[in-house]
């Protein structure tokens, strides 16, 4: 297993109305958000983004952390699962010119409505079967994906990122430490379908033999 590292710590902080999604969130609500359709990534707040669109400021800041911790250069590729639009995947090709950048998303929406310069970088595919060859890529990132599949996919998923992985992976899943951020977690929470502390979490790693680093996202 990999270490504890948080490498989105630049990533700017959002101010969450976390009361209000929970007073909202209905069974019908869920079930909307976890087509991973339209309304979820631009449709009503409710459902999930609100609007998913292109801003520099998010995952700019957060790119030299990467390169850095990985040592990147153009001679490496990426792979992103779950990347919805390719935002992230963006960032690190025009930061460091020449690195081969792949992303794959469950959602058909996401994909079809990429940013156009990724088009040729993404597919639609399935974080349990990634159609990739052993050690397609030197790293592959997975950010808040992987914790919207059920705990037995879950660990499926992990063991699809050690495969393609050549070097390094990294992980974020929806975690908790105590129980105020667990409450904060269920109130804020549409679409994950697998939560746990973050030392459940952990021990799910080395039980499932995940050998990537891993990270919490913790509203």
């Amino acid at each position: 297993m990999g270490v504890e590292i948080n490498l989105l710590e630049n990533y700017p902080k959002s101010n969450r109305e976390i009361s209000q999604r929970a007073s909202k969130k209905t069974n019908e609500v869920r079930k909307i958000a976890r087509e991973f359709g339209k309304e979820f990534f631009d449709g009503d707040r409710n459902y999930g983004y609100g609007g998913f669109y292109y801003n520099k400021k998010f995952w700019n800041p957060v790119i030299p952390s990467f390169q850095k911790y990985w040592k990147l250069n153009s001679d490496n590729s990426i792979l992103d699962v779950g990347c919805a639009k390719g935002f992230m995947l963006y960032d690190i090709a025009k930061s460091i010119p020449g690195i081969k950048v792949s992303g794959i998303d469950i959602s058909e929406y996401a994909i079809k409505n990429c940013m156009p310069e990724m088009k040729n970088f993404l597919m639609i595919g399935d974080a349990k079967k990634l159609p990739y060859s052993d050690k397609s890529f030197d790293i592959v990132i997975s950010i808040n994906t992987i914790h919207n599949l059920e705990k037995e996919d879950c660990a499926k998923a992990l063991l699809e990122i050690n495969r393609v992985s050549k070097k390094s992976s990294f992980v974020t899943v929806d975690a908790y430490r105590n129980d105020e951020e667990k409450k904060r977690m269920m109130d804020w929470n549409l679409t994950a379908k697998t939560i746990m502390s973050v030392e459940g979490w952990k021990d799910f790693f080395q039980e499932v033999g995940y050998k990537g680093d891993y990270y919490w996202f913790i509203p």
